[in-house]
C-alpha cells in the first residue's frame, strides 16, 4: 500500500512524499531544502527523485538544495527553464507529456494540467510494489484527461467561490486577483466535477492538497468530497 506523508501544503509552500515500501518519491519541493531534508530524513536512503509540476516557488523553492544533496529532480522542460538556480544539471531529467517513464519501483506518467506558468503537469503514478496507481493533481483549473483503476487521489482544492466572494467583500483579497484564481487553480465544484468523471470504484482515499488560507474551509470541503466521492478523505 503507498503511505502518503506531507510536510508542506498550500500556498506557502509544498512538499509531499509517497512511500510503497521499496523506493520513495518526492512530490514538489516548495520549501527550503533543509525543511525538506530534515522532514524526510528516515526515508532519503530509498528516494527514488523528486518530481516537480511547475516552476513557482511553492513548489520549487527547495528543488535546487536537494538536487545539491544527491536527488534528482524530474521536469518539464518548461518547468527547468523556470528554476534558474540548479547548478547540478546532471540531477535535472526532463519529462514529457504523455511519455511515461520509470524510477526505481515506480512507472511515472506526466499528463497536462492548466496553470499560468510554462508547461505544468500532473502525475499519474503506479507502484509496482505496492500494485496501486496514484493520482497527484495541483495548481490547475481543470484536468483534461480522466483516468482509471486509481486507488489514491491527491487533488487541489484550494477554494470554493462562494467563499472566495466573502473573502473579496471583506476585504481579505482584492477583487483583481479573482480572474487568476479561477483560472489557474482547482475550486470544490470543480474537483468535484472531476471525481465524478473518473471510476471511483478501486479508490480507497482521497487527499485534498493545496487549500487556499483565505478561501477555503477544510471540514466543509472534507465533507463536500466524502458526499460525491464516497471515499475516506485526508485534508492536508
Amino acid at each position: 500500500m503507498i503511505d502518503v506523508k506531507c510536510l508542506a501544503s498550500g500556498s506557502s509552500g509544498n512538499s509531499y512524499a509517497i512511500d510503497d515500501g521499496e523506493s520513495v518519491l518526492l512530490l514538489e519541493a516548495g520549501i527550503p531544502a533543509k525543511k525538506i531534508l530534515s522532514g524526510y530524513l528516515d526515508l532519503f536512503p530509498r528516494v527514488a527523485g523528486a518530481l516537480i509540476t511547475h516552476e513557482h516557488q511553492d513548489h520549487a523553492k527547495g528543488a535546487a538544495g536537494i538536487a545539491a544533496k544527491g536527488i534528482d529532480l524530474y521536469a518539464t522542460a518548461g518547468t527547468f527553464e523556470g528554476i534558474s538556480d540548479i547548478d547540478r544539471p546532471y540531477r535535472k531529467h526532463v519529462v514529457r507529456i504523455g511519455e511515461q517513464f520509470n524510477l526505481v519501483s515506480w512507472t511515472v506518467l506526466p499528463f497536462e494540467t492548466k496553470h499560468d506558468c510554462n508547461e505544468p503537469c500532473g502525475y499519474l503514478i503506479y507502484s509496482h510494489a505496492a500494485r496501486e496507481r496514484l493520482l497527484f493533481a495541483t495548481d490547475t483549473f481543470y484536468i483534461p484527461n480522466t483516468f482509471r483503476a486509481l486507488n489514491v487521489i491527491m487533488v487541489e482544492c484550494n477554494y470554493s467561490l462562494p467563499i472566495l466572494n466573502e473573502s473579496i467583500a471583506e476585504g481579505r483579497i482584492p477583487e483583481s486577483l479573482k480572474p487568476r484564481l479561477l483560472r489557474s487553480h482547482f475550486g470544490l465544484e470543480n474537483v468535484k466535477d472531476c471525481l465524478k468523471a473518473n471510476d471511483m470504484s478501486t479508490v480507497r482515499r482521497i487527499y485534498l492538497i493545496h487549500l487556499s488560507g483565505n478561501n477555503s474551509n477544510p471540514e466543509t470541503f472534507k465533507k463536500e468530497i466524502q458526499r460525491v466521492a464516497g471515499k475516506p478523505v485526508t485534508v492536508f
